[in-house]
C-alpha cells in the first residue's frame, strides 16, 4: 500500500473509531458525546460534554492524530485503551505510537513491553 493510501486508510479508521465511541451511552445521562474529527489536519478527539450533578462536564476523552504515516494517542480516557480498537479496525501495532506519559514517543508494541 502506497503513502497516501496509508494515510486515508488510518484518517477513515481513526473517524470511524471516534464515531462509534461517540454513539455510545456516556455517564451520566446529562453527559453527551462528541465526535470531532479534521482529517485535514489529522486530529481526531471524542468530548464528554454537559453536567455532572451541578458541575459542569467537558473532557477530552481521547485525542489522536496522524502524524508520518503513524497513528498518534496523546490522550486516552478509555478503560481499556483506545489502541486496542485501532488494532481491532485494522492500523498494526507497529504504527501506533502512545504520546503521553513521558517525553519519548514509543510505538505500542515497546509501551506494552516496558
Amino acid at each position: 500500500m502506497d503513502k497516501t493510501a496509508k494515510l486515508e486508510k488510518y484518517r477513515q479508521i481513526l473517524q470511524q473509531v471516534t464515531e462509534m465511541h461517540a454513539k455510545m451511552p456516556a455517564e451520566p445521562d446529562d453527559v453527551e458525546s462528541f465526535a470531532v474529527c479534521d482529517p485535514v489536519n489529522d486530529q481526531y478527539l471524542l468530548l464528554d460534554v454537559g453536567w455532572e450533578g451541578e458541575e459542569r462536564a467537558h473532557y477530552v476523552v481521547f485525542h489522536l492524530r496522524l502524524k508520518d504515516g503513524k497513528a498518534l494517542i496523546e490522550q486516552d480516557g478509555i478503560e481499556y485503551g483506545i489502541a486496542q480498537d485501532l488494532i481491532e479496525a485494522g492500523i498494526p501495532e507497529e504504527d501506533i505510537v502512545i504520546a503521553f506519559g513521558d517525553k519519548t514517543l514509543q510505538p505500542l508494541r515497546e509501551r506494552i513491553a516496558a
